[in-house]
């Protein structure tokens, strides 16, 4: 089984996401899967220019020459991509947005009745029983700040074929190193690891326990808020 992980936080291994990145890549190795994991931060990745070469006059090879040349193809032998990224902006960060529009040379231009919905028709080396995870941070309280977030990576998982496996949401990251008491939201996210290689699915209740609260809202109001102007004293002095 081969996990191909991207984390699109700007703070890579050493960010917020990676915390429950992390033990959730660790429970798929465990259970043999072959994980790669990159920081995009490390990578040329340009925008898409839409010129649409990789449609029309070399299909499937993008007209640029960055690092998306020899990550394409990782991505498309992947059985599970897992894509990881902060909350900005009630999405995904731009990173991983360029990455995802980079994408184009999987599909081809013509379109097709899929499921119902209109889609791109699937290159025919397509990996039919591949799937998509999404794993994402926040600095909110509310889980369903990742509400427009999920939606997008459901869509985009059925633009390229993939099965949308689920998501690993964590609000209040800003306090997960803060606080006590969090194993049971690391070992969590190794279990849904161990899930997902195993059985091919990840327990609603894993998930839920992920995602759970740390603290009521008024209190991570008023701590969110300490740290926020000790950040601002710092940076004045």
């Amino acid at each position: 089984m081969k996990v191909l992980a991207l984390n699109s936080s700007p703070g890579g291994s050493k960010g917020n996401t990676a915390l429950i990145l992390k033990p959730f890549l660790e429970g798929m190795k465990n259970e043999n899967a072959d994980v790669t994991y990159y920081d995009l931060k490390d990578l040329n990745i340009n925008m898409c220019r839409a010129c649409v070469s990789c449609w029309f006059r070399t299909p499937e090879v993008c007209s640029q020459s960055d690092d998306m040349k020899w990550l394409l193809p990782k991505i498309k032998e992947a059985d599970i991509l897992v894509l990881a990224s902060p909350t900005y902006t009630d999405a995904v960060s731009a990173k991983m947005k360029i990455l995802m529009e980079r994408m184009l040379p999987l599909v081809h231009p013509q379109s097709e009745k899929r499921e119902g919905l209109f889609r791109h028709i699937l290159r025919e080396d397509h990996n039919k029983n591949a799937k998509i995870v999404l794993v994402a941070s926040c600095g909110h309280y509310e889980n369903l700040t990742f509400d427009p977030m999920v939606k997008h990576i459901q869509a985009f998982s059925g633009t390229l074929g993939r099965q949308y496996a689920g998501a690993l949401l964590r609000t209040q990251s800003l306090l997960l190193q803060r606080v006590d008491s969090v194993d049971d939201i690391y070992k969590a996210a190794k279990d849904a690891g161990h899930q997902l290689i195993k059985t091919g699915e990840m327990l609603s209740e894993t998930l839920e326990t992920i995602s759970r609260d740390l603290m009521p809202l008024d209190e991570y109001i008023s701590i969110s808020n300490s740290l926020i102007l000790k950040k601002s004293s710092e940076h004045l002095n």
